[in-house]
């Protein structure tokens, strides 16, 4: 469906890219005449101004490529010449692999611990990058969350143009965020073409079902108003029994301005979430060891569909203003506004079986497999706002050529939720008992956070032949007030932090570009510390990232294969760690994280497409002397598409791929340390484009893909910290789709 596009985006490119070849040739043959006159010396300045243009209109237009990447600069800058790790995840992967959702398309990405919650918990996005955590911007805004977490975003992958995987501390730019790097999602936009479209229908495993369609084109005859509306209605049962999926997404778009110096680009959404399956999970016990009574299935559903509930409703409206005052400087201005509600109800399983001697594996138990259930309430509501300004040019000072960057954003955010919890019946694993009575829950806990961040920030990126240095500097000031009106308890921290980031690179003429970077980032943190046992207290201080990287990349000149390879090592420090049951922490805390990747990238280049990572990793927490919970020790993975240009089958495309995580540390259970086994899963795809097949198919294709081929059965991870609770989530099962799709 997306080949199409991409095919006309690459045309316009390299049209245009020969274009602004002429021109520079024409500027560089001005440029050598000796001697010039003060006619020649405007022409040459003229053309340098007409080549600069072209490439920003060639930016505009056309659909950005594998090797180009704006979330390590805020600005589209090729990855050869970008000293940081980035991955950029294009449309066109994303609909040959049958992508879903985010967990989906990250799982080829070198760094990347997939799927902390299996395949079950699909209603957020939960991954690890480089052991940790990482937030998720759209548009360049971040997505906030509430601060338990439940009224968290979800962007539903047909929205996406592209993913950037932005690897390591990025809070120079960006402000709070994670040591482990980010997660950078673009919107669809209108485009410069005067009328398009999609529709597709997909179906598949578990009563899967899709209908997505996108439409655009200009709203004036001479393109200054564009506009585009795609919208997705979707739905599927789960993976465990008795619970589904549903979802309604629509999305408009316009774009005042056209290819003008001064455009206006305003984006709304809104998604509704019926249902989202379960949360779910299965006793440690049964799924990754063995049990008296063997395994636990892998469709068992650990709550009860009379008491199941995940309803999310989220809105938002987003801006991106855009004036070029000259071919050197430019101004760029984006926000949004969003709101987020949820209600969730949900029983839940602790992990703990109700008859220890279910423990004993030498004896047989016709009642064995009863666990302890749990059951909890809670309604969020969120509205935030986000803002980022920033101001771009191009100077020289001497023989040196500077870009210069200079912005300010905001955050806010005001979240309220009310939360119940109480106890739920046992259930037995092998003979569950849905439809039991559960007590209305008591509320706990009546919370409203108030979140502000205001940050200022400067970057330089300066450039001598082929030598390329960069700086970025930022201060941030941050405020939370949390009020709990039950208990009457309130809490402020207003923590400022500086960050930076510091990098060089050298960029060879055949292709090699080595570099090394340094960088920092920061992490608000809730809790009460003490430095002198507990006589006083203070709100904590932020937990402050810093990583050393250094790697070298190699493009193929004029090819879009991309090959990549980094080292890196990280420290978090400021970690809260638990003086005991003593009710306050200490900021004694400090993480680890080493390793090194490497990915290969080749984006449709003659009819293949391949992405190829690997990546090993070491995490070390020196306050338990173990790894990071949940965080792998590295994964392995190839994907490979081929499209016969020619012959009786010309335009059928088929590719696999495989996907290897290495073993990961699950906590610790109560026998001791949980390990959760390496695996190896395999993917297929296969898309024929029916237009070759006759010329009244035009602008139809069909398409497959299948995850999991071979049905594999296995624990994809596990979180325990004994003796209260040992969860462990199964993985994706085999999950074949289909989809029909009509583009013009």
């Amino acid at each position: 469906m997306a080949v199409n596009k991409w095919c006309s985006g690459r045309i316009l490119a390299l049209t245009g890219t020969v274009l602004t070849l002429q021109v520079a040739q024409a500027a560089e043959t001005a440029t050598s005449v000796p001697h010039k006159t003060a006619n020649e010396k405007k022409h040459a300045q003229a053309a340098r101004e007409q080549a600069r243009l072209s490439e920003e209109r060639i930016m505009v237009r056309a659909r950005k490529a594998s090797t180009v990447a704006s979330s390590a600069t805020k600005t589209d800058t090729p990855i050869v010449d970008t000293a940081q790790s980035v991955t950029v995840i294009t449309r066109n992967e994303m609909d040959i692999r049958g992508v879903l959702n985010l967990n989906q398309a990250v799982r080829y990405a070198a760094g990347i611990t997939q799927d902390q919650r299996g395949s079950t918990a699909t209603r957020y996005d939960m991954f690890a990058l480089r052991g940790f955590t990482v937030p998720t911007f759209l548009d360049g805004l971040k997505l906030q969350s509430s601060p338990n977490g439940y009224a968290t975003a979800q962007t539903d992958t047909s929205r996406l143009d592209s993913i950037e995987i932005l690897k390591g501390p990025a809070s120079a730019l960006y402000g709070q965020s994670s040591p482990g790097g980010l997660v950078a999602l673009s919107s669809k936009l209108p485009t410069a073409s005067k009328f398009y479209g999609s529709v597709a229908a997909t179906g598949g495993s578990f009563d899967l079902y899709r209908v997505d369609a996108d439409v655009g084109g200009w709203a004036t005859d001479n393109g200054f108003v564009r506009y585009r509306l795609y919208g997705t209605a979707n739905g599927s049962h789960s993976q465990l029994t008795k619970t589904g999926n549903q979802r309604f997404s629509i999305s408009p778009a316009v774009t005042i301005g056209g290819d003008g110096p001064t455009t206006l680009t305003l984006l709304g959404n809104y998604q509704y979430d019926p249902e989202n399956a379960s949360y779910g999970s299965v006793p440690l016990l049964g799924s990754l060891t063995h049990a008296a009574f063997g395994r636990i299935p892998r469709d068992f559903y650990d709550g009860d569909p009379s008491f199941e509930e995940f309803n999310r409703k989220q809105g938002s409206i987003t801006y991106i203003f855009t004036h070029r005052f000259n071919s050197d400087w430019s101004f760029t201005s984006r926000g949004r506004y969003d709101n987020i509600q949820t209600a969730y109800k949900s029983v839940y399983g602790t992990g703990v079986y109700a008859d220890p001697v279910t423990y004993l594996p030498d004896l047989a138990q016709e009642e064995a497999g009863n666990f302890n259930r749990g059951a909890i309430s809670a309604n969020e509501q969120m509205n935030n706002l986000a803002f980022d300004n920033q101001f771009r040019g191009h100077v020289r000072t001497g023989i040196l050529r500077h870009t210069i960057m200079a912005g300010f954003d905001y955050q806010q955010s005001r979240a309220t939720e009310v939360e119940g919890y109480g106890s739920a019946p046992d259930i037995n694993v092998l003979h569950p008992v849905y439809g039991q009575t559960i007590a209305p829950l008591p509320t706990i806990a009546n919370y409203l956070t108030n979140q502000h961040q205001i940050g200022a920030y400067g970057q330089d990126e300066i450039r001598l032949n082929r030598f390329i240095l960069m700086g970025s500097l930022r201060n941030d000031w941050y405020r939370s007030n949390q009020t709990e009106y039950l208990s009457g308890s309130r809490t402020h921290e207003s923590p400022g932090q500086i960050t930076f980031r510091a990098s060089g690179l050298y960029h060879f003429d055949f292709g090699l570009a080595p570099y090394i970077s340094y960088s920092t980032s920061f992490q608000p943190q809730s809790g009460v510390v003490s430095n002198d046992g507990g006589r006083t207290t203070r709100q904590a201080d932020p937990s402050i990232g810093k990583q050393l990287e250094g790697g070298a990349k190699y493009q193929i000149p004029g090819t879009p294969i991309l090959l990549s390879a980094a080292g890196f090592h990280i420290e978090q420090t400021n970690v809260l760690v638990a003086a005991g049951n003593l009710g306050y922490s200490t900021e004694s805390g400090k993480v680890h994280s080493d390793g090194f990747e490497f990915e290969a990238h080749v984006d449709a280049y003659k009819g293949l497409m391949i992405t190829a990572a690997y990546s090993t990793q070491r995490t070390h927490d020196d306050s338990t002397g173990k790894p990071l919970v949940q965080a792998g020790r590295g994964n392995a993975s190839l994907f490979a598409f081929y499209t016969l240009p020619k012959g009786p089958m010309q335009g059928f495309g088929i590719g696999a791929g495989l996907r290897h995580a290495a073993s990961a540390y699950g906590g610790t259970a109560s026998f001791g340390d949980v390990n959760v086994p390496s695996y190896t899963v395999f993917d297929a795809s296969a898309r024929y484009d029916l237009g070759k097949l006759s010329h009244s198919l035009r602008g139809w294709t069909v398409s497959a893909s299948v995850r999991n081929l071979f049905d594999k059965r296995y624990v994809a991870s596990c979180y325990g910290y004994a003796p209260y609770d040992e969860w462990c989530w199964y993985g994706e099962r085999r999950n074949a789709q289909g989809t029909l799709g009509f583009t013009w």
